[in-house]
């Protein structure tokens, strides 16, 4: 009984300060913003998303199991089996992100997402993909970290289907690495966004009784020991099936 007050009062707390900042991104993201947008906007937009994580009363952590130093430079990723990830993902690690283009119309959030220096894709769009790829390259040229899920968005709490090889190409063209996050839920069907609107997704995350949420950082791959995008991609999937066997089966 304590405890669930406790998690209520935590969850007020993090609403109040998610409506503050909102408040104070929002106007800010009609200012012209270059490329990528901002740091110091970037930087209030990752205290945003942990307002987010508190606001629904997520307990996230970051597992790390990676045995050498992690990359200054990467391409975060990881699995897709929530929306909770959106937030999740910056909250923990400084990224920019790459989202369904239907992120960029939801109210508010999604212009204060652009304004971060969130990319955009149609998935179903060659030329969108080939847009958001080009628009990854060049956050990486500035030395941003970007994360891609590239099983191509959220389809179920397990993997069926290899992943899309757009994230390592772009490893192999520009040298950079790629970080592999793999993502837990300990209450999936809590957590796991199927056909239902948002709010009721936001609020069923509220209601779980176990809000626990796990990612799990693992060493970085490096491009240089890969021939080519296939052997690269078949390689790291191949290491997610077997987290998702630790974790999940």
């Amino acid at each position: 009984m304590i405890h669930d007050l406790l998690r209520w009062f935590w969850m007020l707390a993090g609403w109040f300060e998610l409506l503050l900042l909102t408040l104070l991104l929002y106007p800010l993201s009609f200012l012209p913003h270059p490329p990528g947008g901002y740091r110091w906007y970037r930087g209030l937009f990752r205290l945003r998303c942990r307002a987010w994580i508190d606001a629904l009363g997520v307990e996230l952590r970051l597992h790390q199991k990676n045995r050498h130093p992690v990359p200054n430079h990467y391409i975060l990723v990881a699995n897709h089996p929530s929306v909770l990830e959106d937030v999740g993902i910056p909250a923990l690690l400084p990224v920019v992100s790459l989202a369904k283009a239907g992120v960029r119309r939801w109210p508010v959030m999604g212009r204060i997402a652009a304004a971060a220096g969130t990319l955009f894709v149609k998935r179903n769009s060659g030329s969108s993909r080939r847009a958001a790829k080009e628009g990854l390259k060049r956050a990486l040229e500035r030395g941003d970290n970007v994360a891609i899920y590239p099983e191509g968005g959220i389809h179920d709490k397990r993997l069926h289907h290899p992943f899309h090889y757009g994230a390592f190409d772009l490893s192999l063209r520009t040298g950079v690495p790629i970080l592999p996050v793999y993502l837990h839920y300990e209450a999936q069907d809590d957590f796991h966004w199927g056909d239902e609107p948002l709010p009721r997704r936001l609020l069923s995350i509220m209601r779980s009784r176990n809000n626990q949420a796990n990612y799990y950082r693992y060493d970085a791959f490096d491009p240089a020991d890969f021939q080519d995008e296939e052997s690269y991609c078949a390689r790291v999937y191949e290491k997610f099936l077997e987290w998702q066997e630790k974790y999940l089966d």
